[in-house]
């Protein structure tokens, strides 16, 4: 680890991912006072109260604004990324994050609750781009024996923009009726940081060189980011994978859904993001607080509870990032959404039975730590780095974009869902995430591979077997999914011999 690629990586999740995570939860503190600010508002405009429930339509427009904007910015990854290249995205992205905080920041003084919700779609944009684009552009940079380490990194500063939301927003900080603009503008300062200093850093080197085809520029970053001169050997694989986008050209999203020899990559990434969000996170932070207050928590308190709470998810995410390389990308998955299914069903058990049996309250206190836990080693970083090491250049924009909307629409779903299900179920609504933690293990268990310490090249000949493609070793090129002529149903993968 080269000091060079520890502060690009560093500056990207902080720019970029920190606010991903600070934008989760920076509304949730302040809710009461920026209810209030809409209804004053509307008063002083109509002369009479607003009605609870337009209040309520507000809101909620409010808060599903930002998985909405997520969604749309998820659709601009494949362009952008392709003709701008991943740093210039990151530069270009920053400005949705500083027009947003400029607009929430002076809400109040302009009178109008109407910025803060088209503010939130601008920063869900935002958010939609850096979730894709942060993961890429890092996973492109690294070594292989670094790559999961440092593809967790995004994901440890997006636990650690919660964290600082949740402690601005206490009510001694700045989640109060005078605080809550600035808690809301101060999202714009990472994103000066960002513009400020990444453009001293090096373009991912793949770009430079299979997308641009320019070597040198590729060496120069190489060098840059490795910390010596012989880059040989990383340069001779991008040239393999250069010579597959010479076969291939580029994926659009609609060709990676219908091309054979991705089609298990597309399946994978689509089932682990389904189950990141559709595994219950939302649900289990919702409850939280009713949970510890029903354990004796006094309301007061339960702010700083969700705090601790915050923590343990950072740790555990840090945690993630030393042993991802040696554990492999396979058990984090298969520990991380194992340990998030049985602390449902328990919970589900623990949450029927606190009103009759007194300690079950405690239960459900580690039931809910036990599932942070185990969300914040696998189900949450991991989906990410496999986008980035399942897929080639070639197809991997089209795969973050394809991920990235999967991802920020389960998102919006539970959001909208939730309410109604939690309404109707009650504590059995943990069942169903704990039976779709149960399936996405299942699929983990048998059909993805592990990838620690292997090039994007190695992994792409691991999947060509389970997408049943022809593999044939050449001696002079390399060719990824070469048709072969009269022979529409197979493929054909020519490859140096290692």
């Amino acid at each position: 680890m080269t000091l060079s690629l520890a502060l690009v990586a560093l500056l990207s999740a902080f720019g970029s991912s920190f606010q991903y995570g600070y934008n989760v939860s920076v509304i949730n503190s302040p809710a009461p006072y920026m209810q209030d600010f809409y209804n004053r508002t509307y008063f002083d405009r109509n002369g009479v109260p607003m009605d609870s429930g337009f209040q309520m339509l507000l809101w909620s427009l409010t808060v599903s604004m930002y998985p909405l904007g997520g969604l749309f910015g998820s659709l601009m990854v494949w362009p952008l990324v392709n003709n701008c290249g991943r740093k210039g995205t990151l530069l270009i992205n920053n400005l949705f994050s500083v027009a947003a905080a400029i607009l929430m920041g002076t809400s109040e003084l302009a009178k109008t609750f109407e910025v803060i919700i088209l503010s939130r779609v601008i920063i869900g944009i935002y958010a939609g781009l850096a979730s894709n684009v942060v993961p890429m552009f890092l996973g492109e940079m690294s070594p292989k024996n670094l790559r999961g380490a440092i593809g967790v990194v995004p994901q440890l500063f997006i636990t650690l923009g919660i964290l600082v939301a949740q402690i601005l927003g206490l009510n001694s900080i700045l989640g109060n009726a005078k605080g809550w603009p600035v808690l809301l503008g101060l999202t714009g300062i990472p994103s000066l940081i960002q513009l400020l200093i990444l453009p001293f850093f090096p373009e991912s080197p793949r770009y430079l060189l299979i997308q641009k085809g320019n070597e040198e520029q590729a060496r120069q970053a190489l060098r840059k980011l490795r910390g010596w001169d012989d880059v040989d050997d990383e340069i001779e694989e991008m040239r393999q994978e250069d010579q597959s986008e010479k076969e291939e050209g580029h994926f659009s999203v609609l060709s990676l859904c219908t091309f054979r020899g991705l089609r298990w990559q597309l399946i994978s990434i689509i089932v682990m993001m389904m189950g990141q969000q559709l595994s219950g996170v939302n649900a289990v932070f919702y409850y939280a607080d009713r949970i510890f207050q029903s354990a004796g928590v006094d309301n007061n308190n339960v702010q700083y509870v969700t705090v601790s709470i915050g923590a343990i998810n950072v740790v555990m995410t840090l945690i993630a990032v030393f042993i991802v390389e040696s554990l492999g990308r396979r058990i984090l998955l298969l520990a991380g959404f194992g340990l998030c299914c049985v602390s449902c069903a328990v919970l589900t058990l623990a949450l029927n039975l606190q009103t009759t049996v007194s300690w079950m309250s405690y239960l459900s206190i580690v039931c809910v730590i036990v599932y942070i836990i185990g969300h914040a080693i696998g189900a949450s970083p991991i989906p990410f780095v496999m986008i980035t090491e399942m897929f080639l250049q070639s197809s991997r924009p089209a795969a973050f974009m394809v991920g990235g909307s999967v991802h920020w629409l389960c998102n919006f779903t539970v959001g909208l869902v939730f309410l109604y299900m939690e309404a109707g179920l009650g504590p059995y609504s943990f069942l169903i995430f704990c039976a779709i933690c149960f399936a996405t293990i299942v699929y983990i268990f048998f059909i993805v591979p592990e990838t620690k310490n292997k090039t994007f090249m190695e992994i792409n000949r691991i999947m060509a077997k389970r997408n049943k493609v022809e593999i044939q070793e050449d001696k002079e090129e390399l060719k990824d999914f070469h048709i072969v002529p009269g022979r529409q149903e197979e493929n054909k993968i020519s490859s140096s011999k290692l």
